[in-house]
Formats: structure tokens, C-alpha cells, sequence
């Protein structure tokens, strides 16, 4: 089975809207709609003031004060008027009470039956416009509840249309969704993420929100103090992006992987450990580059995701799919142990930012036999050294770049070549205790 035909048979499995699966907690858009649903608009108030047309007025009032069948015997034979109405009253309707109920009433009636989606598109291309601009102007508002509930609109049409959102549109709203991650406090960060759990179920749309730095985005929140619920929603956001070939291969150089063995390490909900671990597999199975293959198994073991996998081991899981992939990962991982050198672990440990003062960091004999592989990849490790440096793990940093010189004369002539400082006297003096005098390499 392809990567995508098993991707689809997953997703086919999940709730159309992600916010409606039984297993996920009531988001607080959830819980302030049901409050705006009972708050019921005076229309006849905006007739009289004449901020409505009759025409608008007529449907709405219709259409708000019906059932569940009637609704639908209406849009069979009103679809048209429906959409003009509802993006007129948008348009018009300065309100945040009356346009939280609007677009609740939209959202309502998109969920009871997704073909609805079709209602908006058909009646912008007969008019011409498009159909995405009355919403996307609505996310510049004010008010939490209303451009929250717009993005959930937009997601649905977004997903569940024909076409899909495409150029300047879809940057906007995926810019929009990765602003909102990032906004600090945010308290519909789970309604925010629920979008983007069906926005990548898309591949185009997953290639996008990558080049709107969509990934580190991700990487930068799951890094942060954040509960339970939006630690499985962002891991799950990661492990559908390493479906596609081509964006399991970049994964790691966003540093994913330490970050989810963190994760991993301290998850007490299964939700979270099954799509970690989920995440793990196929950062190991997708990528067609067997290096990157290999580096991600190399960067697992260095982050101990061995010993994570043997505790999920002595606390079985009744999910099946959980065991295979704990079955899977831990095969995969201890056959790349018996291959493991030194200098893997090194590189690993550059790579991943997460430098310790372990064994080969004081090894005169493993810097003598592998300096010359530092020039390897264009210095790419040099060049994850020099961005060390600049953090806090400068003085292990300093250490390596120390004893690179030390062995070799031409090694400052590479350091300066990509741009990275040579250890300086006080970057020696702060790993002297550490080593031997510097006599005895030179």
C-alpha cells in the first residue's frame, strides 16, 4: 500500500471534523457557541433600521425559526439566496453579538451536511468573486470567539469543497493559523490546531503551510509548556506531514525529533505516546534517502528513545496499532546500534543541539582518527557547531573546535572558511579541565 493509500485509509477512519470525535475534549469555541445559539437576534430590529434588504430579512428570518428538515428542504431550493444573504449580513452587520450568531448558524449548517460547502462556491462563481474573501476579511476582527469560528469555516470549505484553496488565499489563512499558534495565551490555541488537523489532511496544503515555516511553528510550540490535548493535536499535525515522502525527509533538521523523545519521555496520556511513537515510525519508514533514514534512527538512540520504548514495553498497550509500531521502532532501532560508531554518536549529538561532555569530547584518539571527516557534506557539522557555539552549549562546542586545531594545522584555515570562530583563549582556559595540555596535542 502507498504512503498516501494508507494516509487516506487512516483519515477515512476519523470524524470529518476532527472537533467531533468523541475522544477530544469540548474546546472553548465549543462551549461559547452554545451560549451564542440561545442569545437569538432581533432581525426585525435590523428591518426596521434598515440594515437589512427585505430579500435578507425574509430568508433568514425563515431560516432561523425551522427545524432540522425544513432547513433542508430550504437550501435544496433556496441555496442561492442563502449564501448571498449570509455574505451580505457578514458584510454589513457591525455587531460581534449578531455576527457570532451568524456565523454560527453557518457553521451548524456546514456541519449537518458538509455537501453544504458547495452552497458559497456555487454562488461565487456565478458572481464572480470569490469565495474565500468575505471570510478571510472576517479574521482581521477583534473579537476571539468570531475569528475563530471563521477559521473553523474556512477549514470546512477549505477541505470539504470540490476545489480546494489555492495561491494567495491559502497563504493568507495558513500565515493566519501560524500566527495564532505563536500568540502567547491564546485560549482557542486548541480550536486553532483542530484547523490545521484538517487543513493537512491535504497534501497541497501540507506543502504549503511548510513554506510558511509552518514546521518550526509547530517545533517552537511543542518545545513550550503546553497541556496534554494540544501536545497530541500538534504531534498529530507532525505525524500526518511524514506521510509525504519529501517532508519526512526535511523532519529532523527542525530538530523534531529530541523535542518528541522529551515528549515521550514525559506523556502520561496514551493519545500522546501513540502518536509519537506513530510520528517515530515513519520518520524511519517514509523518507527514500536511507542516510536520512539512518540519521533519524541515530538521532532516536542518542535521545534514549530506546529505553522510553522498553517502559511502553512493560506497561502493554491494548492498541494494537501501538504495538506494532513499539514492535517495529524497537527492530529498527537496535539493529542501528550494532552499526554504531563513535562518530555517529557525535554527529548526532551536534545535529541535534543536544551536546554532552560524553566520552569522545575528551578522546585525543577519536579526534585524531576523525577530524578529516569533519570536512564532510560541505563542513556540515562545523557549520552545526558554530550555531552550538552561539547557544548555550558554547564551551562543549568550543571544546570540539579546540580539538580539531589541536590535530590539525589546517583545521583554522576550514573553521574561518565557514565562517566559525576558532577557540579563543578563554574558550580554552573554560575546557582545560577537561583535557590535557594543549602542548600535547600540538
Amino acid at each position: 500500500m502507498s504512503n498516501f493509500s494508507k494516509l487516506d485509509a487512516v483519515l477515512s477512519s476519523l470524524p470529518d471534523d476532527i472537533e467531533k470525535s468523541g475522544v477530544s475534549a469540548t474546546s472553548l469555541l465549543q462551549q461559547k457557541a452554545i451560549d451564542v445559539r440561545n442569545n437569538r437576534v432581533n432581525w426585525q430590529s435590523y428591518k426596521q433600521s434598515q440594515m437589512i434588504s427585505n430579500e435578507d430579512f425574509n430568508f433568514i428570518t425563515m431560516f432561523d425559526n425551522t427545524t432540522l428538515e425544513k432547513r433542508a428542504q430550504i437550501l435544496q431550493t433556496h441555496g442561492h439566496q442563502c449564501a448571498k444573504t449570509f455574505v451580505s449580513l457578514m458584510g454589513h452587520i457591525a455587531k460581534d453579538q449578531t455576527v457570532q450568531y451568524i456565523l454560527t448558524m453557518i457553521d451548524d449548517m456546514l456541519q449537518e451536511d458538509k455537501t453544504r460547502v458547495e452552497i458559497f462556491g456555487d454562488y461565487a462563481r456565478k458572481q464572480h468573486e470569490s469565495v474565500w474573501t468575505p471570510f478571510l476579511s472576517m479574521l482581521s476582527r477583534s473579537d476571539g470567539f468570531i475569528v475563530n469560528q471563521t477559521s473553523r469555516i474556512i477549514a470546512k470549505m477549505a477541505c470539504w469543497n470540490k476545489g480546494t484553496m489555492e495561491g494567495a488565499d491559502l497563504q493568507f489563512y495558513l500565515t493566519w493559523l501560524k500566527e495564532q499558534l505563536r500568540l502567547p495565551n491564546n485560549e482557542y490555541l486548541q480550536t486553532v490546531a483542530r484547523c490545521l488537523q484538517m487543513m493537512l489532511r491535504i497534501d497541497e496544503y501540507r506543502f504549503a503551510f511548510v513554506n510558511v515555516d509552518g514546521i518550526s511553528t509547530l517545533i517552537s510550540v511543542l518545545a513550550g509548556k503546553v497541556n496534554f490535548q494540544i501536545q497530541y493535536q500538534l504531534i498529530f499535525c507532525l505525524w500526518v506531514l511524514t506521510f509525504n515522502p519529501t517532508l519526512a525527509e526535511k523532519m529532523n533538521s527542525y530538530n523534531v525529533i529530541p523535542i518528541l523523545s522529551d515528549i515521550l519521555s514525559e506523556a502520561v496520556k496514551e493519545k500522546v505516546t501513540r502518536v509519537t511513537v506513530a510520528t517515530f515510525r515513519n520518520l524511519l519508514e517514509k523518507p527514500e534517502d536511507k542516510d536520512i533514514i539512518q540519521d533519524n534512527a541515530i538521532a532516536m538512540v542518542s535521545c534514549k528513545v530506546l529505553r522510553h520504548l522498553s517502559l511502553m514495553e512493560n506497561h502493554k498497550s491494548d492498541d494494537q496499532d501501538v504495538l506494532e509500531d513499539v514492535e517495529f521502532l524497537n527492530e529498527k532501532l537496535l539493529a542501528e546500534v550494532q552499526n554504531l560508531s563513535s562518530f555517529d554518536e557525535y554527529s548526532s549529538e551536534v545535529k541535534s543541539g543536544r551536546l554532552e561532555w560524553s566520552p569522545v569530547h575528551k578522546s585525543e584518539k577519536f579526534w585524531r582518527e576523525n577530524a578529516a571527516r569533519l570536512n564532510e557534506k560541505n563542513y556540515e557539522l562545523l557549520k552545526y557547531a558554530g550555531r552550538a557555539s552561539r547557544r548555550r552549549l558554547g564551551g562543549i562546542s568550543a571544546a570540539s573546535r579546540w580539538r580539531l586545531v589541536g590535530v590539525s594545522v589546517a583545521s583554522r584555515r576550514r573553521l574561518v572558511a565557514v565562517r566559525i570562530k576558532a577557540p579563543h583563549e578563554k574558550s580554552v582556559r573554560f575546557v582545560a579541565r577537561w583535557f590535557l595540555p594543549v602542548s600535547s596535542l600540538i
